[in-house]
C-alpha cells in the first residue's frame, strides 16, 4: 500500500518563524519510523534479498523491521498537527547493520541505533532525498524536526581474537602493555586518554592493549565514513556492565565503543553531524547514551553543533542528551549540563517524580523537591524550562505499563484516570513535554525495550496484539490513528492551551502547595511578557478534594481554562479549590482592581 502526502501539507508557515521559536515550550512527539506508518512496502526489506536474517524484515517478530518509513511519517503529519505537536523527534534514520546477535539471539536494527553508515538514511526507511522532503514538509506546517544521533558507538563489527568479551580495565590492561601488565611494551610515549591532543594520540599505534581486535573480511569496509573501519578508533576493552569505569569505556551490549577521547574521532563525529545540519536544515539533536562518553568530547562537539547551526540560520538549535538514570534526582543529571556542556538533558528526575506521586501513591512533596532541584542545572530555573520532560519511552516502557506494574489489579478506568493525570502534568508543568508515539492511543506494552515498541499501523506481532489498550476497545492489530481517543483529545486540548497561553508553555514556574501525602499539588506560572499569573493544580488522591492553595496576594478572580476553577479567591493569597479524584485545573488569574486615588 502507498500513501500520498495530503495537499494540506503544503502549509505556508515561514521557515524564519519556525526557527525563531526557542527550544523551551515545544511540544515534542517521539517516534520510531519503523513502527509509525508504512508508506512504501517496496522498501520493507531495505533492498536486501533472503530471509529475515539477511533483510532484517519480519513484521511478526518484535525484534525485526516491520515496514514503517519516512513516506509513512509524511502521510501522517496531519495527525501530528491535530495532536498539537510542534516538534517531531525521529529515532535514528541512519543506515544500520540489518541483523546482529549470536545464533538464536538475532534481532534487527529497526530502531536505528546500530549504525554502519552515518551519511545516509537506512534503505528500510527511504532515502536522503525523502528525509529532506520530510523536513521541508514539517517546516511548512510549523513543525520542527529533531534527529536522534549516536556518537558513543557503531554497529557490532569489530571482533576479538580471543573470543572473550569481558571488560578489561585500564589499570590491569594499560595502553602501555599488550594484553596486560606482563605483556610486551606498546605505544611508547602515549600519555593516556586524558590528553586528547593530536601529538599525544599520534603515539597510539596499537589498539590491542586489552584485546586484539580484528574486523572480519566480509565487513572490512562496512562502515562509512571510511575512518570508522579502523579498530584504532575504538576502546576495544570488552562489554560494559553499565557500572564504574566500564560504563564509559566498554562496548554497549557488544556495540563497537568509539574512542571518543581520540581527536580523530572527535573531528570525525563533528564533521558527520555538522553535515546533517547544513544539508537538511534540521532543528535539533537528541543525543543517545550521553553518559557513556567522556566529557571532553561533548565540550568540543556541542559548541561545534551550535556554531554550525547558527551559520546555517538556525539560531535556536536544540540539543538534549539521554542520561538514563531511572528515578534519579536532579543533581545526578544536572552534572551533564555543568561539566559536559549540555544545554538540556532528558528529565529522568521529572519522570521518576510523576511516577512516584501518580502511580506509587507518594506524597506530592516529591515533585516539589524535584522542581527545587532546577537551580542545579547550568542556567538554573530558566534553563529547566527547556528540559524535555516525559512519562515513559521506548527503553524503560510506557507510563500505562508502569501504572499497572505499580498498582496491580486496578480497573481499566483507574489506569486511564491516572495516565490522564500524568499527561496533564506533563503538558502544563515546566519543560518541553515529549509524547511517546502510541501513548496517545492508549498503548500499554508488556514491559520495556522491544515490548514497548508497538506498531501504529496494523501490527502482525502477536505479543502486541494481545494487549488491552487504555481507553479503547481497539488493539494494535488495527490502525491506531484515532483522533477521538480520549488520550489524543486530552493531549490535543492541553497542547492548544500551551499554544494559546505562553505562560503554560515557557513561563516561569513557582511551586505553591504540596504535602507529604497524596492530594493537592499546585504551581503558578507567569506569562513571560505580561507577568500575568496562571494557577495550575492537580489532585493525586483517589477522593474528591477540597483544599486551599497559595497564590499571589494580589489575586482576585480566576477564569477556568481547563477544569472548574473558583470564581474568586478565598482570602488574599489563598484560593479554595475543588478537584475530582485524579483531576486537574488550569486557571487564569486576575488581580484586584486598583483602588482609585483620593
Amino acid at each position: 500500500m502507498a500513501f500520498c502526502v495530503a495537499q494540506s501539507a503544503l502549509a505556508d508557515v515561514p521557515i524564519a518563524e519556525v526557527r525563531a521559536r526557542p527550544a523551551a515550550g515545544e511540544t515534542i512527539y517521539f517516534l520510531l519510523p519503523d513502527r509509525f506508518e508504512n508508506g512504501d512496502t517496496k522498501n520493507d526489506t531495505g533492498g536486501l534479498k533472503g530471509d529475515r536474517y539477511k533483510t532484517g524484515f519480519d513484521p511478526a517478530a518484535k525484534g525485526f523491521y516491520h515496514g514503517g518509513d519516512l513516506k509513512g511519517l509524511m502521510s501522517r503529519l496531519d495527525y501530528l498537527q491535530g495532536l498539537g505537536a510542534t516538534a517531531i523527534w525521529v529515532a535514528p534514520v541512519f543506515k544500520n547493520k540489518p541483523v546482529q546477535g549470536l545464533p538464536g539471539q538475532e534481532s534487527a536494527g529497526y530502531h536505528g541505533y546500530w549504525v554502519t553508515d552515518f551519511t545516509r538514511v537506512d534503505p528500510h526507511f527511504g532515502t536522503n532525498a525523502e528525509f529532506k522532503a520530510l523536513v521541508d514538509a514539517a517546516h511548512a506546517r510549523g513543525l520542527k524536526v529533531y534527529m536522534d544521533i549516536i556518537a558513543n558507538h557503531t554497529a557490532d563489527v569489530i571482533q576479538y581474537k580471543s573470543g572473550q568479551y569481558t571488560y578489561r580495565d585500564r589499570a590491569n590492561w594499560p595502553y602501555s602493555r599488550k594484553g596486560g601488565l606482563k605483556g610486551p611494551a606498546i605505544n611508547p610515549g602515549f600519555a593516556g586518554d586524558e590528553d586528547s591532543s593530536e601529538a599525544n594520540f599520534a603515539k597510539l599505534t596499537d589498539p590491542g592493549a586489552a584485546y586484539e581486535p580484528f574486523v572480519p573480511e566480509a565487513e572490512r569496509n562496512a562502515k562509512t565514513p571510511a575512518w570508522l573501519n579502523d579498530p584504532l578508533f575504538y576502546h576495544n576493552r570488552g562489554d560494559t556492565t553499565f557500572r564504574g569505569e566500564n560504563s564509559r569505556f566498554g562496548d554497549f551490549a557488544g556495540l563497537d565503543d568509539l574512542f571518543t577521547e581520540h581527536p580523530r574521532v572527535r573531528s570525525g563525529m563533528i564533521e558527520i553531524y555538522a553535515d546533517w545540519i547544513k544539508r537538511f536544515g534540521i532543528d535539533g539533536y537528541r543525543i543517545d547514551t550521553a553518559k557513556h562518553v567522556d566529557p571532553g568530547f561533548w565540550q568540543a562537539f556541542i559548541p561545534a553543533m551550535q556554531s554550525t547551526a547558527k551559520q546555517a540560520g538556525i539560531p535556536n538549535f536544540a540539543i538534549f542528551g539521554e542520561v538514563a538514570h531511572e528515578g534519579s534526582d536532579p543533581g545526578t543529571i544536572a552534572r551533564y549540563t555543568r561539566r559536559d556542556g549540555y544545554p538540556a538533558v532528558l528529565d529522568f528526575a521529572f519522570q521518576g517524580a510523576v511516577r512516584a506521586i501518580v502511580a506509587q501513591g507518594k506524597g506530592t512533596e516529591v515533585l516539589a523537591d524535584t522542581f527545587d532541584g532546577d537551580v542545579l542545572y547550568e542556567g538554573g530555573e530558566a534553563a529547566a524550562l527547556a528540559m524535555p520532560t516525559f512519562l515513559g519511552n521506548h527503553d524503560m516502557g510506557r507510563f500505562a505499563m508502569l501504572v499497572r506494574k505499580d498498582r496491580p489489579g486496578i480497573s481499566d478506568a483507574e489506569v486511564l484516570a491516572r495516565v490522564s493525570l500524568a499527561h496533564a502534568m506533563l503538558l502544563t508543568l515546566r519543560g518541553s513535554p515529549v509524547i511517546y508515539s502510541g501513548d496517545e492511543q492508549g498503548f500499554i506494552g508488556d514491559g520495556n525495550d522491544q515490548d514497548a515498541r508497538e506498531d501504529m499501523f496494523p501490527s502482525r506481532t502477536a505479543s502486541y496484539n494481545d494487549n488491552a489498550l487504555v481507553g479503547t476497545s481497539a488493539t494494535t492489530a488495527a490502525s491506531n490513528f484515532d483522533t477521538r481517543h480520549p488520550l489524543y483529545r486530552l493531549i490535543s486540548t492541553l497542547a492548544k492551551l500551551r499554544r494559546d497561553h505562553p505562560a503554560i508553555a515557557r513561563g516561569r514556574q513557582v511551586t505553591r502547595t504540596y504535602s507529604e501525602v497524596p492530594g493537592l499539588f499546585s504551581v503558578s506560572r507567569f506569562d513571560p511578557v505580561t507577568g500575568r499569573e496562571y494557577l495550575i493544580a492537580f489532585n493525586t488522591s483517589e477522593q474528591h478534594l477540597t483544599a486551599p492553595s497559595v497564590l499571589q496576594a494580589t489575586a482576585n478572580s480566576l477564569e477556568s481554562l481547563y477544569g472548574q476553577c473558583p470564581a474568586h479567591v478565598t482570602a488574599p493569597g489563598s484560593v479554595m479549590l475543588e478537584i475530582p479524584a485524579f483531576g486537574s485545573v488550569v486557571c487564569r488569574v486576575s488581580p484586584s482592581p486598583e483602588k482609585p486615588a483620593r
